[in-house]
């Protein structure tokens, strides 16, 4: 009958270093994508209707 092998146990994981995945986390908000997009459709309405820019 074989004998099963003698693992040493595994090296601690450093606390300090993290998944750079974790990092993403943080406060919700507007892609800059969505930014530019909200600015170019409040640019056209406002080519369209210049009375509108007050009212904003």
């Amino acid at each position: 009958m074989k004998r099963a092998k003698q693992h040493s146990l595994p090296k601690p994981r450093n606390p300090v270093a993290r998944s750079p995945l974790l990092r993403k986390g943080g406060a919700h908000g507007k892609s800059k994508g969505a930014l530019r997009r909200k600015a170019n459709v409040s640019l056209k309405k406002v080519a369209r209707d210049p009375t509108t820019f007050d009212k904003e």
